[in-house]
């Protein structure tokens, strides 16, 4: 009983962060690649077929299959989601004009979002 309702949490979890992450790309505020990395983990552990699907989506399956073998991403993927925090939320603080208290909210999730993902370790570029 304890280990299926563990199960069933996860799968919730996974598609939770599936859904989340999905929203994401369409909200710039909303990070897409952690909650997929997450729903892969919660996927990993409760479901080989939710698992498998997310491995394989033509979208990101290959930056999570990447993440999965060797725990790295590629400069280009940092690059762009740096080149992401750095626009969204430079829009949503001018957006905020007058409101320096959720200004200064914004600019200390940002450099941490930035401080994240530099931090991540970054893929060999292919052979020339």
């Amino acid at each position: 009983m304890h280990k299926a309702l563990n199960r069933y949490l996860l799968i919730s979890l996974g598609w939770l962060c599936v859904i989340l992450g999905a929203i994401g790309a369409f909200l710039p505020i909303l990070p897409t690649t952690p909650f997929l990395i997450l729903a892969l983990a919660c996927f990993s552990k409760s479901s080989p077929r939710f698992h498998k699907m997310l491995l394989n989506n033509k979208w990101f399956g290959p930056i999570l299959q990447e993440w999965e073998k060797n725990k790295t991403v590629s400069r280009h993927v940092k690059l762009r989601a740096m080149a992401l925090v750095i626009t969204s939320f430079g829009i949503s603080i001018l957006i905020l004009s007058g409101r320096s208290g959720l200004q200064l909210m914004l600019v200390a999730i940002g450099f941490s979002a930035l401080w994240l993902i530099s931090r991540l370790n970054e893929s060999e570029p292919p052979a020339k």
